[in-house]
């Protein structure tokens, strides 16, 4: 526990230094939510880098984003970065990241209180520091971030309402999005009668999270050709080789949208989708948040701490001895994501088409 800070009344302004990754912000929206119940009325800024403007541009956890470039570095970009922090005048730092480069821009902004894990040998930057909990490995992410918000609400309040708390995501797409989306869809030729499946086949952050290119390949012809559904690859430019790959290997055509929407769209293309196979992703991260049906294929990461938090998400993985590794790059034969064959996935994919489908019906007949 950490000690008692403020006054709440006292809190008028919250920097809150983001997570990095896509697919980490997406679990800290959990966190975020409870940050704004525990605070009503403060300011709350994210201070994270610019991909959040597409993420978030409706959010009603935060109040403003506060951009910052994680791939920066040096003295110059510090000290530029400090003073426009100071200028924000803000009251505390929150800080989600475990990195010593999370915690030193809050302390040389000289924000008053600085609240986070005391990771990576920056105990001395926190004004409120505690310990990582045990269960770090066996729970799930969100939970991770959560922790900061119910040590600062058994600080503010004594109290222990949060540890009860499930993380609600409830991520939000308007309706001029989706209608944008599928505009875009059917630009690139998609048929917006059909079912439609998204397959995310890269992963900017690790080759070894990737199932082989041939099996997306596989399982993509066969879903449209027994199921009769319209295929999109998505994922960044950093991963149009990958997607390329794959559809070269097809013998039909996908809609190809690697590469060529932004995050905004892209969501907005993941609010629209019957379902979503992808590997360890962001994309994972955010259908499962929309509320959308997604099958997660696993290998070397963790699926107790980063599987998509959502009773319409799956995962399927055939763990060996070596698994989870964490590496970025397998240094044997992969045989974590090799393991898991095209026709087990289409039939688990089919299963999950299926269930979406008769539920799109039940309500269908409710709204008649």
């Amino acid at each position: 526990m950490i000690k008692a800070l403020l006054k709440p009344g006292d809190i008028k302004r919250i920097v809150v230094r983001g997570a990095t990754w896509i697919g980490d912000a997406v679990m800290a929206v959990p966190a975020l939510r409870e940050l704004r119940r525990l605070l009503p009325h403060t300011h709350i800024t994210l201070a994270t880098n610019s991909w959040a403007q597409e993420l978030f541009p409706d959010a009603d956890f935060i109040d403003d984003l506060l951009i910052y470039d994680h791939k920066l570095r040096g003295a110059q970009y510090i000290l530029q970065q400090a003073r426009a922090w100071r200028e924000k005048r803000f009251d505390m730092a929150v800080i989600f990241p475990n990195s010593f480069a999370a915690a030193f821009l809050p302390f040389a902004a000289r924000v008053p209180v600085r609240i986070g894990y005391r990771t990576d040998g920056r105990r001395l930057l926190l004004t409120h520091s505690f310990k990582a909990p045990a269960w770090r490995d066996a729970r799930h992410e969100s939970y991770y971030y959560l922790n900061i918000v119910a040590e600062l609400e058994r600080a503010l309040f004594e109290g222990k309402e949060l540890e009860t708390h499930q993380p609600v995501f409830d991520l939000q797409v308007a309706e001029e999005k989706q209608k944008a989306a599928r505009l875009i869809l059917q630009q690139y030729g998609a048929r917006l009668e059909r079912p439609l499946i998204a397959l995310c086949p890269g992963s900017t952050n690790s080759r070894a999270k990737r199932w082989p290119v041939d099996r997306y390949a596989s399982l993509a012809d066969q879903l449209i050709e027994d199921a009769g559904v319209e295929i999109v690859l998505i994922g960044a430019k950093e991963e149009l080789d990958v997607s390329q790959n794959v559809a070269s290997q097809m013998r039909r055509r996908p809609i190809m949208l690697t590469g060529r929407t932004n995050l905004a769209e892209s969501t907005g293309v993941l609010s629209l989708i019957d379902l979503l196979v992808t590997n360890d992703t962001g994309p994972a991260h955010i259908a499962a948040a929309l509320g959308r049906p997604v099958l997660a294929i696993f290998g070397p990461t963790n699926p107790l701490t980063t599987y998509p938090f959502s009773s319409a998400a799956e995962i399927i993985r055939h763990p060996p001895a070596c698994a989870p590794c964490m590496l970025r790059d397998c240094p044997i034969d992969h045989r974590c994501m090799t393991g898991v064959t095209s026709a087990e996935v289409y039939e688990r994919a089919a299963a999950m088409l299926a269930r979406t489908r008769r539920a799109t019906a039940v309500v269908a007949e409710e709204v008649r």
